[in-house]
């Protein structure tokens, strides 16, 4: 059997930067992108408020992932 090898807590704490690093990246371009089409009103407001949203529902993803993470190195 093949000893797995363990990370070290600032090992955890890079990977986890990486990657909420990325939810933070993409919820404010999926923002910015909803803010470009509602000034150049290509579409429907509505269609772009959703846009918006859903980029705003992605950030708070990020701040639950964050916060639960932090309780967690807090323990």
């Amino acid at each position: 059997m093949k000893n797995k090898r363990h990370l070290t807590r600032q090992e955890e704490f890079d990977i986890m930067k990486l990657i909420l690093d990325k939810f933070l990246w993409l919820g404010v371009g999926i923002i910015a992108y909803g803010f470009y089409r509602l000034i150049n009103m290509t579409t429907d407001f509505a269609l772009n408020m959703v846009i918006m949203l859903s980029g705003a529902i992605v950030l708070f993803i990020f701040i639950y992932v964050l916060m639960k993470e932090y309780n967690y190195a807090k323990n």
